[in-house]
């Protein structure tokens, strides 16, 4: 039988994970087929909720656009509770049958299934396991595939340079993560901005051929 306390616990750890997460996550609402300018990379937070300590090795894909195209995280929970979750968050707008196909340097795709959607994004989550973890320290590419609403895959290629690093190495101090939020904050600004001036340009020449 589970033990409700520990059950009591996981539950409260959600909008701690939800927070560590999102926080760096840019609004999103569908995904666009944009190539990325310049991908963020992986990195690792670790915070404190309760009597556990939380870290999150993560990657964080946007477009040009400033919208999501996807996020990985690799959750360790350890203290009262334990746990392990490989989590991979997409826009919404997802056929949910077909989960998240994972494929590592083209190999084998295998299904991450959905666990939860919010209103700017969708969750796939499953088991983080040692074989997972070598395979992407020693993997080169990652392929993320899920399914549009229209039943197009998007697939989205992430690379694994600086995985290992970031996954073994210490979580980013405060000011560290601060300066890297920012940065990021300012360059999808830049982006959407440079986005919205493209589709200007593009109504105002539509408008110019008419």
């Amino acid at each position: 039988m589970s033990n409700p306390k520990i059950i009591a616990a996981t539950t409260s750890l959600a909008g701690a994970i939800a927070l560590l997460v999102g926080a760096a996550l840019p609004a999103s609402a569908q995904q666009q087929q944009q190539q990325q300018r310049a991908p963020q990379g992986w990195y690792k937070v670790c915070t404190k909720q309760d009597e556990n300590d939380i870290c999150n090795t993560q990657n964080i894909v946007t477009a040009d656009s400033g919208q999501l195209l996807t996020a990985l995280s690799l959750l360790e929970i350890k203290g009262k509770v334990n746990r392990k979750i490989f989590q991979v968050s997409v826009p919404t707008g997802r056929l949910i049958t077909p989960g998240v196909g994972l494929q590592i340097n083209g190999g084998k795709t295998v299904k991450v299934e959905y666990a939860i959607c919010f209103p700017d994004r969708c969750i796939a989550e499953v088991a983080l396991s040692d074989d997972l973890v070598n395979s992407f320290k020693k993997g080169n590419q990652l392929t993320l595939t899920s399914v549009n609403f229209q039943n197009k895959p998007n697939p989205i290629n992430v690379a694994l340079t600086g995985f290992t690093q970031a996954y073994d190495g210490p979580g980013m101090q405060q000011n560290e993560l601060e300066q890297r939020q920012k940065t990021l904050q300012e360059e999808v600004q830049k982006r959407q901005k440079e986005f919205q001036d493209k589709m200007k340009a593009e109504q105002e020449k539509a408008k110019t051929a008419n």
